[in-house]
């Protein structure tokens, strides 16, 4: 992995500004208008990202699908206006016989011995939360000091426009010797958790194949260093209960020899962690190998630490986010304080999710907590475990010539060396992608930062980072547009 660079002085609404990466492989490219196709077009790119701002387009079920229905039409008439002829609205079944999310699919054929890429995005959001936390309406996109605000704005409707500002340009500058197979695929239901991806691929694998894709769906390291995402953990959840009695008792006649189901849950959520605050279920892959680490001060501000509170786990930060596992309770179910009566509760349930290290298999994880969890049963209490889902995690072969060629993309775009960092959340269909597509190269990208707020009030874009994103993926486009894999 990279080290963590210097930055050199960095101009965020100007990348021109910006010294390109020098000594660095691309001579085929001509970076120098490619940037300016971007610039001249740039104003009308972040004036189409707030329109798709407007749209509500939201997969969950509790909420209309009309707006969903409208995200993708949008989607599909900017696909249209730059040029792009086959463009289709597809859907898959779900597995309740209801129709999946509306999928916006287009695309260009590569040339003769040109290779195809294909480029992902989603245009569905996370509904927009307690509108009291917004400083701005969440579906009206606001500038201020250079970012863009509204939900969406940068969790990933500003994926879709960074692909398409990126071909566009790579179109506009390379006319008649672009012969580079594109192919858009942007997803309409990744938000409400992707429930028909799998099928979709498999229903159309021949219309998605490719042979690199680009998923514009993560983070830059920070505001002003671009990095390619090399590792995503995966995921596995559940839910643990705690049973003592057959049914609910008066607190004051029966309390004191036996403990209630909310205690002694609560006793046995507190094993699941030691006391430095590392996971302490036995079986679970766990590493400290991150090439770029923030300080402790940079995370507190990021995560928003309150002051007092002591960070948990040992080994760096970076890998305490990336290659370490992290279990959280998510959920608790207990009768609510305003409701609460004086009784013994016989049963608690709580629900977990286990963030899992690359490499560990997922299956594995959910039995090492079912092991740990029924082992520690407090008092003798029952405990009932029932498994949830499961993603596997990711980690991407940075020696492949679609990487190498992005890293350089990316130091040229914003004038420093990009880095190599991985990503604590987990992405499950990239797993599907793989599987479907086994010698594909993934290149995991996004427009995202530190402050980006995604899926939280006050979602926004840094809309420097915005416009040197366009501009890597164009080079990209160019590179592997004029050199092929190899």
């Amino acid at each position: 992995m990279t080290p963590t660079p210097t930055p050199t002085p960095y101009d965020a609404r100007t990348p021109a500004a910006n010294t390109p990466g020098a000594g660095l492989p691309g001579g085929s490219v001509d970076g120098a208008a490619l940037r300016r196709a971007v610039a001249g077009s740039f104003d009308a790119t972040l004036t189409r990202l707030k329109e798709l701002v407007a749209i509500p387009g939201i997969a969950w079920p509790s909420f209309d699908p009309a707006p969903l229905d409208s995200s993708a039409a949008a989607v599909a008439e900017l696909l249209r206006s730059a040029g792009v002829k086959d463009v289709q609205i597809l859907r898959s079944p779900k597995a309740d016989g209801t129709a999946g999310g509306p999928a916006v699919v287009a695309r260009r054929p590569a040339a003769a011995g040109k290779p195809t890429i294909l480029l992902y995005a989603h245009h569905d959001v996370q509904p927009p939360g307690d509108p009291a936390f917004w400083e701005s309406e969440p579906f009206t996109a606001v500038e201020r000091n250079g970012r863009l605000y509204g939900r969406g704005a940068a969790d990933d409707k500003a994926g879709i426009m960074a692909h398409l500002a990126a071909y566009t340009a790579a179109a506009e500058t390379l006319g008649g010797e672009f012969g580079l197979g594109v192919t858009f695929f942007f997803e309409g239901e990744e938000e409400a958790g992707s429930p028909t991806f799998r099928p979709f691929l498999e229903t159309h694998r021949e219309l998605l194949q490719a042979d690199v894709i680009v998923v514009a769906d993560s983070s830059n390291w920070k505001v002003g260093i671009p990095a390619l995402t090399t590792s995503l953990r995966g995921l596995v959840d559940g839910t643990i209960e705690v049973q003592v009695l057959d049914h609910a008792v008066h607190s004051g006649m029966f309390g004191g020899p036996v403990l209630d189901a909310p205690t002694l849950l609560s006793r046995l959520i507190a094993t699941l962690h030691d006391e430095a605050g590392n996971v302490a279920v036995e079986g679970l892959v766990s590493f400290d190998n991150a090439g770029v680490d923030l300080t402790e001060e940079e995370y507190r501000a990021d995560a928003s630490v309150l002051d007092g509170v002591r960070l948990a786990g040992t080994g760096s930060i970076a890998a305490r986010m990336w290659t370490k596992p992290a279990l959280s309770i998510i959920g608790f179910d207990a009768p609510a304080v305003d409701v609460a009566s004086n009784t013994l509760l016989p049963r608690a349930r709580a629900k977990f999710s286990l963030r899992l290290a690359p490499g560990q298999v997922p299956e594995e994880a959910m039995e090492a907590v079912r092991r740990h969890v029924e082992a520690h049963a407090p008092f003798g209490a029952k405990v009932v475990f029932t498994p949830g889902e499961s993603g596997n995690s990711f980690l991407a072969d940075t020696s492949s010539a679609a990487a190498e060629f992005a890293m350089w993309a990316l130091g040229e775009a914003w004038g420093v060396p990009a880095v190599e960092m991985g990503i604590g959340g987990s992405i499950p269909f990239i797993s599907d992608l793989l599987e479907v597509y086994p010698d594909v190269q993934i290149l995991v990208t996004g427009v995202e930062d530190p402050d980006s707020r995604a899926h939280s009030a006050n979602e926004s874009l840094h809309i420097g980072d915005f416009r040197n994103a366009v501009v890597a993926e164009a080079l990209l486009l160019a590179r592997l547009n004029s050199e092929g894999l190899g």
